[in-house]
């Protein structure tokens, strides 16, 4: 008898889910408290002002205001969120 199986596709059919990691908001866009700014593997990006940093890395809003990418020495880069000082 034959020890192999007829279509191959029993041990075949898996795959991972999407991580969709990347920046989520860019520079000048306004973001509310738990928005997520960018999703990464390692601190690519460091957190500023009003930036918390999750488990994963992932970075996001504490407070409302605008976002500001800045680079910090030769190659380091910081995500930053500034409050709007004109508020109604």
């Amino acid at each position: 008898m034959a020890h192999k199986k007829g279509q191959g596709s029993t041990r075949n059919g898996r795959d991972s889910n999407a991580q969709y990691r990347g920046v989520k908001v860019f520079g000048g866009e306004r973001v509310v408290p738990g928005n997520i700014l960018v999703r990464q593997v390692g601190s690519r990006i460091h957190p500023g002002t009003n930036v918390g940093m999750g488990s994963d890395f992932t970075l996001w809003a504490r407070t409302e205001g605008t976002v500001r990418y800045e680079r910090v020495g030769r190659d380091k880069k910081r995500v930053s969120v500034v409050a709007d000082s004109t508020e109604n």
